[in-house]
Protein backbone atom coordinates (compact mmCIF):
# COMPACT_ATOMS: atom_id res chain seq x y z
CA UNK A 1 0.00 0.00 0.00
CA UNK A 2 2.57 2.53 0.86
CA UNK A 3 4.69 1.14 -1.91
CA UNK A 4 1.69 2.22 -4.26
CA UNK A 5 1.01 6.03 -2.46
CA UNK A 6 4.38 6.16 -3.14
CA UNK A 7 4.23 5.43 -7.12
CA UNK A 8 1.13 7.95 -6.85
CA UNK A 9 2.57 10.83 -5.58
CA UNK A 10 6.36 10.53 -7.38
CA UNK A 11 3.56 10.48 -10.92
CA UNK A 12 1.66 14.02 -9.42
CA UNK A 13 5.19 15.38 -9.02
CA UNK A 14 6.69 13.84 -12.33
CA UNK A 15 3.57 16.00 -13.99
CA UNK A 16 3.65 19.02 -11.95
CA UNK A 17 7.57 19.15 -12.25
CA UNK A 18 6.86 19.70 -16.19
CA UNK A 19 5.91 23.40 -15.35
CA UNK A 20 7.03 26.27 -14.44
CA UNK A 21 3.93 27.35 -11.98
CA UNK A 22 0.35 26.17 -11.30
CA UNK A 23 -0.50 28.98 -13.49
CA UNK A 24 1.34 27.85 -16.27
CA UNK A 25 0.01 23.82 -15.75
CA UNK A 26 -3.94 25.51 -15.42
CA UNK A 27 -2.94 27.34 -18.54
CA UNK A 28 -1.17 24.72 -20.25
CA UNK A 29 -4.63 22.64 -19.90
CA UNK A 30 -7.32 24.77 -20.35
CA UNK A 31 -5.84 25.95 -24.02
CA UNK A 32 -5.12 21.57 -24.72
CA UNK A 33 -8.82 21.23 -23.71
CA UNK A 34 -9.39 24.12 -26.10
CA UNK A 35 -7.89 22.76 -28.93
CA UNK A 36 -9.38 18.69 -28.17
CA UNK A 37 -12.98 20.76 -28.21
CA UNK A 38 -12.41 22.77 -31.34
CA UNK A 39 -10.81 19.33 -33.16
CA UNK A 40 -13.52 17.99 -32.23
CA UNK A 41 -16.37 20.26 -33.02
CA UNK A 42 -15.02 21.74 -36.43
CA UNK A 43 -14.72 17.72 -37.98
CA UNK A 44 -10.68 18.23 -37.39
CA UNK A 45 -10.59 21.63 -38.25
CA UNK A 46 -12.51 21.02 -41.61
CA UNK A 47 -15.07 23.69 -40.75
CA UNK A 48 -13.38 26.80 -38.94
CA UNK A 49 -14.43 30.34 -39.82
CA UNK A 50 -11.48 33.11 -40.06
CA UNK A 51 -13.74 36.13 -39.54
CA UNK A 52 -13.53 34.69 -35.52
CA UNK A 53 -9.74 34.48 -35.56
CA UNK A 54 -9.05 37.48 -33.75
CA UNK A 55 -12.19 36.57 -30.99
CA UNK A 56 -10.43 33.85 -30.38
CA UNK A 57 -6.85 35.20 -29.97
CA UNK A 58 -8.75 37.39 -27.42
CA UNK A 59 -10.87 34.78 -26.02
CA UNK A 60 -7.67 32.53 -25.17
CA UNK A 61 -5.70 35.65 -23.84
CA UNK A 62 -8.98 36.22 -21.33
CA UNK A 63 -8.58 32.77 -20.44
CA UNK A 64 -4.38 33.08 -19.37
CA UNK A 65 -5.34 36.29 -17.61
CA UNK A 66 -8.22 34.71 -15.54
CA UNK A 67 -6.17 31.90 -14.45
CA UNK A 68 -3.53 34.52 -13.50
CA UNK A 69 -5.75 36.76 -11.67
CA UNK A 70 -7.99 33.53 -9.92
CA UNK A 71 -4.92 31.63 -8.78
CA UNK A 72 -3.47 34.88 -7.38
CA UNK A 73 -6.42 35.39 -5.48
CA UNK A 74 -6.62 31.84 -4.54
CA UNK A 75 -3.62 31.47 -2.95
CA UNK A 76 -4.02 34.19 -0.57
CA UNK A 77 -4.84 32.28 2.91
CA UNK A 78 -8.27 33.40 3.99
CA UNK A 79 -9.19 32.46 0.03
CA UNK A 80 -7.80 29.05 0.95
CA UNK A 81 -9.79 28.23 3.43
CA UNK A 82 -12.74 28.98 2.50
CA UNK A 83 -12.78 27.41 -1.18
CA UNK A 84 -11.27 24.00 0.48
CA UNK A 85 -14.17 23.94 3.20
CA UNK A 86 -16.61 25.27 0.95
CA UNK A 87 -15.18 22.00 -1.91
CA UNK A 88 -16.37 19.53 0.83
CA UNK A 89 -19.95 21.41 1.56
CA UNK A 90 -20.99 21.82 -2.01
CA UNK A 91 -23.28 19.16 -2.09
CA UNK A 92 -25.16 20.74 0.64
CA UNK A 93 -29.45 20.41 0.21
CA UNK A 94 -29.34 24.59 0.58
CA UNK A 95 -26.82 24.32 -2.74
CA UNK A 96 -29.22 24.60 -5.66
CA UNK A 97 -31.25 27.30 -3.67
CA UNK A 98 -28.26 29.24 -3.19
CA UNK A 99 -26.77 29.11 -6.56
CA UNK A 100 -30.13 30.33 -8.46
CA UNK A 101 -29.81 33.50 -5.73
CA UNK A 102 -26.49 33.79 -6.35
CA UNK A 103 -25.97 33.33 -9.97
CA UNK A 104 -29.27 33.40 -11.91
CA UNK A 105 -31.96 35.68 -10.11
CA UNK A 106 -29.34 38.10 -8.26
CA UNK A 107 -31.50 38.06 -4.87
CA UNK A 108 -28.46 39.10 -2.77
CA UNK A 109 -29.12 42.77 -4.88
CA UNK A 110 -33.02 42.69 -3.80
CA UNK A 111 -32.53 44.33 -0.46
CA UNK A 112 -30.23 47.60 -2.12
CA UNK A 113 -34.05 48.30 -4.32
CA UNK A 114 -35.24 46.97 -7.44
CA UNK A 115 -33.74 49.94 -9.81
CA UNK A 116 -30.14 48.08 -9.14
CA UNK A 117 -31.48 44.47 -9.37
CA UNK A 118 -32.84 45.42 -12.87
CA UNK A 119 -29.77 47.01 -13.43
CA UNK A 120 -27.70 44.17 -12.28
CA UNK A 121 -29.94 41.06 -14.02
CA UNK A 122 -29.77 43.00 -17.70
CA UNK A 123 -25.75 43.59 -17.35
CA UNK A 124 -25.27 39.95 -15.42
CA UNK A 125 -27.50 38.18 -17.69
CA UNK A 126 -26.44 40.03 -20.94
CA UNK A 127 -23.32 39.35 -20.60
CA UNK A 128 -23.72 35.82 -19.90
CA UNK A 129 -25.78 35.59 -22.82
CA UNK A 130 -23.48 37.11 -25.06
CA UNK A 131 -20.76 34.43 -24.14
CA UNK A 132 -22.77 31.63 -23.95
CA UNK A 133 -23.52 32.46 -27.95
CA UNK A 134 -19.98 33.70 -28.62
CA UNK A 135 -17.63 31.40 -27.10
CA UNK A 136 -19.27 27.95 -29.21
CA UNK A 137 -19.21 30.18 -32.12
CA UNK A 138 -15.75 31.67 -32.10
CA UNK A 139 -14.11 27.62 -30.76
CA UNK A 140 -16.30 25.81 -34.06
CA UNK A 141 -18.08 24.16 -31.26
CA UNK A 142 -21.39 25.12 -33.14
CA UNK A 143 -22.39 26.29 -36.41
CA UNK A 144 -25.10 26.52 -39.21
CA UNK A 145 -25.15 24.98 -42.62
CA UNK A 146 -28.41 25.74 -44.98
CA UNK A 147 -29.90 23.12 -46.79
CA UNK A 148 -31.30 24.07 -50.64
CA UNK A 149 -34.96 23.79 -49.68
CA UNK A 150 -34.54 26.72 -47.29
CA UNK A 151 -34.03 24.67 -44.12
CA UNK A 152 -31.10 25.78 -41.30
CA UNK A 153 -28.82 22.72 -40.11
CA UNK A 154 -27.78 23.62 -36.35
CA UNK A 155 -24.56 22.25 -36.02
CA UNK A 156 -23.25 21.28 -32.23
CA UNK A 157 -19.42 19.49 -31.49
CA UNK A 158 -20.00 18.23 -35.38
CA UNK A 159 -23.45 16.64 -35.33
CA UNK A 160 -26.33 17.77 -36.50
CA UNK A 161 -28.90 18.47 -33.71
CA UNK A 162 -31.81 20.34 -35.60
CA UNK A 163 -33.35 21.44 -38.64
CA UNK A 164 -35.39 24.33 -38.65
CA UNK A 165 -37.20 26.73 -41.26
CA UNK A 166 -34.62 29.42 -42.08
CA UNK A 167 -37.36 32.01 -41.08
CA UNK A 168 -38.89 30.21 -38.21
CA UNK A 169 -38.81 31.68 -34.61
CA UNK A 170 -35.76 29.49 -33.37
CA UNK A 171 -33.64 30.63 -36.61
CA UNK A 172 -34.56 34.37 -35.60
CA UNK A 173 -33.88 33.88 -32.12
CA UNK A 174 -30.76 32.49 -33.33
CA UNK A 175 -30.26 35.47 -35.62
CA UNK A 176 -30.83 38.19 -33.06
CA UNK A 177 -29.39 36.33 -29.90
CA UNK A 178 -25.94 38.78 -29.61
CA UNK A 179 -29.08 41.90 -30.43
CA UNK A 180 -30.74 40.58 -27.75
CA UNK A 181 -28.03 40.06 -25.15
CA UNK A 182 -26.74 43.48 -26.73
CA UNK A 183 -30.22 45.72 -25.82
CA UNK A 184 -30.14 44.39 -22.34
CA UNK A 185 -26.54 45.33 -21.61
CA UNK A 186 -26.86 49.48 -23.12
CA UNK A 187 -30.58 49.33 -20.71
CA UNK A 188 -28.09 48.02 -17.71
CA UNK A 189 -25.28 49.84 -18.43
CA UNK A 190 -27.34 53.00 -19.07
CA UNK A 191 -29.09 52.77 -15.63
CA UNK A 192 -25.91 51.98 -14.06
CA UNK A 193 -24.34 55.31 -15.48
CA UNK A 194 -27.38 57.35 -14.55
CA UNK A 195 -27.43 56.29 -11.48
CA UNK A 196 -23.96 56.67 -10.67
CA UNK A 197 -23.87 60.56 -12.17
CA UNK A 198 -26.95 61.61 -10.39
CA UNK A 199 -26.32 59.63 -6.79
CA UNK A 200 -24.45 62.14 -4.64
CA UNK A 201 -23.01 59.69 -2.61
CA UNK A 202 -22.06 56.67 -5.76
CA UNK A 203 -20.10 60.11 -7.19
CA UNK A 204 -18.60 60.57 -4.20
CA UNK A 205 -17.08 56.70 -4.58
CA UNK A 206 -16.46 56.46 -8.24
CA UNK A 207 -13.33 56.40 -10.01
CA UNK A 208 -13.21 56.67 -13.55
CA UNK A 209 -10.57 53.87 -14.57
CA UNK A 210 -12.16 51.41 -12.15
CA UNK A 211 -15.56 52.31 -12.28
CA UNK A 212 -16.94 54.14 -15.47
CA UNK A 213 -14.35 52.47 -18.22
CA UNK A 214 -15.73 49.13 -17.65
CA UNK A 215 -19.60 50.22 -18.23
CA UNK A 216 -18.25 52.20 -21.10
CA UNK A 217 -16.42 49.50 -23.00
CA UNK A 218 -19.25 47.15 -22.48
CA UNK A 219 -21.71 50.29 -24.00
CA UNK A 220 -18.88 50.32 -27.25
CA UNK A 221 -19.15 46.43 -27.72
CA UNK A 222 -22.96 46.67 -27.53
CA UNK A 223 -23.92 49.99 -29.75
CA UNK A 224 -21.00 48.61 -32.47
CA UNK A 225 -22.76 44.72 -32.13
CA UNK A 226 -25.98 46.62 -33.27
CA UNK A 227 -25.13 48.87 -35.63
CA UNK A 228 -23.71 45.85 -38.03
CA UNK A 229 -26.89 44.64 -37.63
CA UNK A 230 -28.38 48.35 -38.72
CA UNK A 231 -25.70 48.25 -41.68
CA UNK A 232 -26.50 44.90 -42.84
CA UNK A 233 -30.31 45.41 -42.98
CA UNK A 234 -31.20 48.96 -43.72
CA UNK A 235 -27.61 50.12 -45.39
CA UNK A 236 -27.21 46.81 -47.50
CA UNK A 237 -24.27 46.40 -45.90
CA UNK A 238 -22.05 49.60 -46.61
CA UNK A 239 -19.51 50.67 -43.84
CA UNK A 240 -20.11 47.07 -42.28
CA UNK A 241 -16.13 46.22 -42.90
CA UNK A 242 -14.98 49.45 -41.24
CA UNK A 243 -17.35 48.99 -37.77
CA UNK A 244 -16.85 44.71 -38.25
CA UNK A 245 -13.00 45.45 -37.18
CA UNK A 246 -14.09 48.32 -34.60
CA UNK A 247 -16.40 46.11 -33.19
CA UNK A 248 -13.81 43.24 -33.31
CA UNK A 249 -11.42 45.07 -31.39
CA UNK A 250 -13.41 46.79 -28.69
CA UNK A 251 -14.64 43.15 -28.21
CA UNK A 252 -10.80 42.05 -27.83
CA UNK A 253 -9.67 44.44 -25.58
CA UNK A 254 -12.74 44.33 -23.17
CA UNK A 255 -12.00 40.56 -22.89
CA UNK A 256 -8.06 41.36 -22.27
CA UNK A 257 -9.29 43.56 -20.06
CA UNK A 258 -11.96 41.78 -18.09
CA UNK A 259 -9.78 39.79 -15.77
CA UNK A 260 -7.94 42.59 -14.01
CA UNK A 261 -10.34 45.34 -14.29
CA UNK A 262 -14.35 45.21 -11.89
CA UNK A 263 -15.76 43.36 -14.33
CA UNK A 264 -13.80 40.23 -12.91
CA UNK A 265 -15.95 39.88 -10.56
CA UNK A 266 -18.64 37.89 -13.58
CA UNK A 267 -16.70 35.18 -13.73
CA UNK A 268 -15.31 34.83 -9.84
CA UNK A 269 -19.12 35.15 -9.01
CA UNK A 270 -19.37 31.61 -8.41
CA UNK A 271 -17.17 31.33 -5.63
CA UNK A 272 -19.94 33.32 -3.86
CA UNK A 273 -21.82 30.08 -3.44
CA UNK A 274 -18.66 28.34 -1.32
CA UNK A 275 -18.55 31.14 0.62
CA UNK A 276 -22.29 31.54 1.38
CA UNK A 277 -22.00 27.49 2.26
CA UNK A 278 -18.88 27.86 4.27
CA UNK A 279 -20.62 30.61 6.55
CA UNK A 280 -24.22 29.04 6.12
CA UNK A 281 -23.05 25.37 7.78
CA UNK A 282 -20.20 26.49 10.36
CA UNK A 283 -23.32 29.05 11.75
CA UNK A 284 -25.45 26.15 12.05
CA UNK A 285 -23.04 24.21 14.36
CA UNK A 286 -21.93 26.70 17.08
CA UNK A 287 -22.18 30.63 17.06
CA UNK A 288 -19.27 32.68 18.08
CA UNK A 289 -20.11 34.80 21.43
CA UNK A 290 -18.40 38.54 21.17
CA UNK A 291 -16.14 38.67 24.48
CA UNK A 292 -17.33 42.25 25.50
CA UNK A 293 -21.25 42.09 24.55
CA UNK A 294 -22.40 38.52 24.57
CA UNK A 295 -23.82 38.45 21.23
CA UNK A 296 -23.64 36.03 18.65
CA UNK A 297 -21.85 37.28 15.35
CA UNK A 298 -20.25 34.70 13.59
CA UNK A 299 -20.06 31.20 13.37
CA UNK A 300 -17.01 29.93 16.02
CA UNK A 301 -15.07 28.39 13.04
CA UNK A 302 -15.24 30.89 10.78
CA UNK A 303 -13.66 33.30 13.86
CA UNK A 304 -11.07 30.71 14.33
CA UNK A 305 -10.10 30.69 10.87
CA UNK A 306 -9.44 34.36 11.00
CA UNK A 307 -7.32 34.70 13.95
CA UNK A 308 -4.94 31.87 12.64
CA UNK A 309 -5.25 33.28 9.28
CA UNK A 310 -3.84 36.97 10.70
CA UNK A 311 -1.35 34.85 12.46
CA UNK A 312 -0.27 33.33 9.20
CA UNK A 313 0.58 36.68 8.32
CA UNK A 314 2.12 37.63 11.36
CA UNK A 315 -0.55 40.23 12.22
CA UNK A 316 -1.54 40.12 15.97
CA UNK A 317 -5.08 42.18 17.34
CA UNK A 318 -4.49 40.99 20.61
CA UNK A 319 -6.45 43.41 23.15
CA UNK A 320 -5.09 44.08 26.53
CA UNK A 321 -8.10 42.12 27.62
CA UNK A 322 -6.94 39.42 26.31
CA UNK A 323 -8.76 38.71 23.82
CA UNK A 324 -8.32 38.52 19.85
CA UNK A 325 -9.99 41.76 18.13
CA UNK A 326 -11.52 39.06 15.59
CA UNK A 327 -13.21 37.40 18.78
CA UNK A 328 -15.51 40.79 18.82
CA UNK A 329 -18.76 41.54 16.81
CA UNK A 330 -18.32 44.81 14.65
CA UNK A 331 -19.90 47.47 16.99
CA UNK A 332 -17.98 46.54 19.77
CA UNK A 333 -14.80 46.44 17.53
CA UNK A 334 -15.37 50.18 16.21
CA UNK A 335 -15.95 50.80 19.86
CA UNK A 336 -12.51 49.42 21.07
CA UNK A 337 -10.59 51.66 18.23
CA UNK A 338 -12.15 54.78 19.55
CA UNK A 339 -11.29 53.72 22.88
CA UNK A 340 -7.52 53.54 21.73
CA UNK A 341 -7.62 57.45 21.01
CA UNK A 342 -10.47 58.63 23.53
CA UNK A 343 -9.02 56.93 26.59
CA UNK A 344 -12.37 56.03 27.58
CA UNK A 345 -13.71 52.03 27.27
CA UNK A 346 -16.48 52.95 25.11
CA UNK A 347 -16.95 49.09 23.36
CA UNK A 348 -17.56 48.25 27.37
CA UNK A 349 -20.78 50.66 27.10
CA UNK A 350 -23.49 48.51 26.74
CA UNK A 351 -25.47 50.77 23.53
CA UNK A 352 -25.89 49.84 20.49
CA UNK A 353 -25.49 51.62 17.24
CA UNK A 354 -28.28 52.75 15.71
CA UNK A 355 -27.62 50.71 12.90
CA UNK A 356 -26.48 47.90 14.06
CA UNK A 357 -29.18 45.72 12.86
CA UNK A 358 -30.18 47.16 9.70
CA UNK A 359 -30.34 44.92 6.49
CA UNK A 360 -29.78 45.45 2.86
Amino acid sequence: MQVKAAVEEKRVNTINNAFASNFAKSMFLSVLGLVILSFIGTRMFTHVDLNLYGYMVGTIVFIGGFFYRFIAWGERPPTKIFIKKGMKLLFRKSTPKTSVEHLATYNFIWNRGIYRWTQHVLIGWGCVLSCLVTFPLVFGWMYFTMDDNGYYNIIAMGMKVMTVPANGIIANLSYNALNITAVMVIAGVCMALYRRLKNMQARAEQKFLYDFLPLYMLLLVSITGLALTFMNIFLHGAGQPAMSLIHQWSVIITLIYLPFGKLAHIPFRPMSVLARNYREHYAEQETKKCKVCGEGFVSAEQSKDVVEVLGVNDIEFMTKEGHHLAEMCLPCRRKYRIAQFSGFPTHEVKVKEANQNAKG
